[in-house]
């Protein structure tokens, strides 16, 4: 066994255990208040409930591609997909439960300080993004281990992308119906605060931040960061002369851990004060010092594996591209900035004007991530042509155990905002956990536009090797399948959002009805001498959205291949262009839009 294989399957291993140590820290420290502990073990129990529903769908669905991947491709690929789809859902298990551990105890903390709640907060969030990276890498290695062959390694890509599908799916419209549930009947028609125990979609609305913020993003991250190394490895077996172009991937995405957790320990040592804004720049610093460390380690590993100057600069790209489009997104996004403010502003006349300020602003902010994109692609080409561009985007996931942490710290801490409100912990503790999620929102928004990034370039990457393994050397624009091909890609996120948007409401106007109707018909809610029924309204996200995500899942599988099988590779591959385009446009003006109007509720008397 190779020197380079050694390391890779060593800091995989790391990785796992470090994660497992931050969570046995996470649940060794003991809950005083009881009524804390109880609510969370409410929602806990609510979020392993959506959880193991949407795992029994999984596996019959698992059970029946692996079944036509044997019998099409072969029972490497099959075996490969199985290993990829239960690698995803074990990370996603890890996650929402440490989430859904550390989200009481966070709140506890906060009655200390700001520091010690951001620790528990921030360990939640490392033991999720480790755990991705750590069974990713390991999954990889041990995979090209068994059947040296890299291309055989895409079954574990696909089977990471089918999780993905499910869990940022299901989990996205399970945690947007109860939020608009509890925030129009409660706030809007009840007029009482958020997070308020007399709401009954107030706890559905916390396990929604763990299903979708935490299960969710992880999965949808753990698909791009597999496939990144994936595409990488199978184009630098083409290009690269014996298995250095397969190893550098794998060794970067080992070095890219080793970084992460010395930014880790790095964020842990950091002075957090007791005031807005101070647990963002230890955060940002830990991005920081995980980009300058992988910056050095990667320089020392491409020369070691006997690579030039130029596929060091194809990576640097990548790093900093992935920097770049984060710091964007909290331009975009961020209170601190004026953009923003004028969203806030914009709502004096109204929620229609606030609406146009908002929508406006993500179309904007579409600007500066495709001209960071356009740029690392030319870059990365320039440098190292296409194994330039693939090395690229291993570059910009390359960080991912550090700046995953500080998106899925985000639902911990407003879980513990919730929490904190809920259980009576006092207004100095309330106080803090609020500028703590104010913290999360502006990492979650982050976080979202980094994985929209990474995606981006990731299937970019796909899309090349995929062209490189059919041995299609160019695609003709002139060529009318190929048009076909482009419009009906293009068309895609289109639908596949509307099937979103159309489940959420439906979703929604339920949870509704239910919130209203225990308000009417349960005497006492309103003067707090009787408990909602929160696991009623658990139910009914639990069910819709497990019932409306299968649609558009399926929709987003069938499309390539039916087009792959009709009209041939080259209109699959127009397809895959086509899709690549609109979707990323469309996903940084949601996400954007989204982030610039999720904002800390005083916000308006900071800038009015």
């Amino acid at each position: 066994m190779s020197s380079q294989i050694l390391f890779s399957l060593s800091t995989s291993i790391i990785a796992l255990l470090f994660a497992w140590f931050l969570g046995w820290r996470i649940k060794k420290q003991e809950v005083v208040s009881e009524k804390a502990d109880h609510i969370s073990k409410i929602i806990r129990q609510g979020a392993m409930a959506f959880l193991d529903r949407e795992y029994r769908i999984l596996f019959v669905f698992v059970i029946i591609v692996s079944g036509s991947l044997y019998y099409f491709l072969g029972q490497q690929t099959a075996f490969a997909f199985v290993v990829g789809a239960f690698l995803s859902a074990l990370a996603g298990q890890i996650g929402m439960r440490t989430a859904t551990l550390a989200n009481v105890r966070t709140a506890e903390k906060l009655n200390k300080d700001l520091k010690s709640g951001l620790k528990v907060a921030f360990n939640s969030g490392s033991v999720m993004s480790l755990s991705v990276v750590g069974l990713g890498l390991l999954g990889i290695t041990l995979l090209y281990i068994l059947f040296k062959d890299p291309v055989v390694i895409y079954g574990f890509g696909f089977g990471a992308s089918s999780v993905a599908l499910f869990a940022r799916v299901g989990g996205g419209i399970y945690t947007k119906a109860a939020d608009v549930g509890a925030d129009l009947v409660g706030k809007v028609e009840k007029g009482i605060p958020e997070d308020d125990p007399r709401n009954p979609a107030t706890i559905a609305d916390n396990v929604g931040d763990n299903v979708g913020d935490v299960a969710g993003m992880g999965a949808d991250l753990f698909e791009s960061y597999v496939d990144s190394i994936i595409a990488a490895m199978v184009i630098g077996s083409i290009v690269a002369i014996g298995e250095q172009g397969i190893f550098l991937p794998m060794v970067l995405a080992g070095l890219g851990i080793i970084a992460s957790i010395v930014a880790n320990i790095f964020v842990k040592l950091g002075n957090v004060k007791d005031k807005p804004g101070s647990g963002q720049k230890v955060l940002s610093r830990g991005i920081w010092v995980a980009t300058i460390l992988m910056v050095f380690a990667a320089y020392f590993a491409i020369n070691y594996l006997n690579f030039g100057i130029s596929i060091f600069y194809a990576f640097l790209v990548g790093l900093l591209s992935g920097l770049g489009i984060g710091l964007v997104t909290e331009y975009f996004t961020s209170y601190d900035y004026r953009l923003t403010k004028r969203v806030a502003e914009a709502a004096e006349t109204g929620s229609g004007t606030n609406i146009i300020s908002g929508f406006a602003l993500g179309l904007k902010s579409t600007v500066v991530p495709i001209i960071i994109i356009s740029i690392a692609i030319s870059l990365s080409y320039y440098y190292s042509q296409l194994f330039g561009i693939a090395i690229a985007a291993v570059g910009m996931l390359s960080t991912l155990g550090m700046t995953l942490a500080t998106d899925t710290f985000g639902p911990v801490a407003d879980n513990a905002a919730g929490i904190a409100e809920m259980a009576g912990l006092g207004k100095e503790t309330r106080k803090r956990a609020e500028d703590l999620d104010a913290v999360g929102n502006t990492t979650a928004a982050i976080g979202k536009g980094f994985a929209i990034g990474a995606a981006g370039l990731t299937a970019l990457v796909l899309m090349v090797s995929y062209g490189q393994v059919v041995n299609l050397p160019f695609i003709d624009l002139l060529n009318h399948k190929v048009i076909i091909g482009l419009f009906l890609g293009g068309l895609m996120p289109f639908i596949f959002s509307a099937l979103a948007l159309e489940s959420v409401g439906k979703a929604a106007m339920a949870m509704v009805e239910e919130v209203r109707r225990q308000f009417q018909n349960i005497k006492g809610i309103m003067t707090g001498k009787a408990e909602p029924d929160y696991n009623r309204c658990i139910d009914i996200s639990t069910k819709a959205a497990l019932r409306e995500m299968i649609l558009p899942t399926i929709l987003s599988i069938l499309a390539p291949i039916l087009v792959g099988f009709w009209l041939g590779s080259a209109s699959l591959a127009g397809f895959l262009a086509g899709s690549i385009v609109t979707g990323f446009l469309l996903a940084v003006t949601l996400s954007n839009s989204g982030g610039a109007w999720i904002m800390p509720k005083n916000i308006l008397s900071w800038v009015i």
